[in-house]
């Protein structure tokens, strides 16, 4: 086992070389974003428009349990159980229907936002690029590499190592 830490030590050191670096605080830069704003903006105001929809829905549809249920005492039985049953298989393919329309509405907030945030992380490879640095970093938890030149990427030669020391 030792015998691949001192390669991959050797390896390691010979791969850092000096160049800029520098980070982002990811929460500040989406916070401060106006687009990300006008995103969640729109979606929230289609999201309370939905709302508004689906209330109004569920408000006709009780004022028409209640017409049924009062109605059904001059009713047969059988009638009535038949009304009730048709206004059930209603109600549930209107909440089915309903459903998905909410579904379709945070799939395309979802792809919105995951736009949003490939046009952040490709303007930051450009500064990178642009700036000369060999990393942007991500402040924060659990901080990442958002950008790095592909010459520091010692992926293949650590995984080679390793796997060599595997077997």
């Amino acid at each position: 086992m030792k015998n691949w830490i001192l390669p991959l030590a050797a390896l390691l050191l010979m791969s850092c070389q000096q160049g800029k670096i520098a980070y982002v605080d990811n929460v500040k830069l989406m916070d401060g974003y106006q687009k990300k704003k006008d995103v969640e903006s729109a979606y929230q105001v289609r999201s309370e428009a939905f709302a508004r929809k689906r209330d109004s829905i569920s408000q006709v549809f009780q004022m028409e349990a209640q017409d049924l249920q009062n109605k059904s005492s001059e009713m047969s039985e059988s009638k009535a159980q038949e009304a009730f049953s048709q206004l059930q298989q209603r109600g549930q393919m209107v909440g089915q229907q309903l459903q998905q329309e909410e579904q379709q509405l945070q799939r395309m907030g979802q792809l919105k936002m995951d736009s949003v945030v490939r046009e952040v992380r490709k303007t930051i490879k450009d500064i990178g690029q642009a700036g000369g640095y060999s990393f942007i970093l991500t402040g924060g938890e659990g901080g990442s590499v958002l950008y790095g030149v592909e010459a520091a990427d010692v992926t293949e030669e650590v995984l080679k190592l390793l796997n060599a020391s595997y077997d």
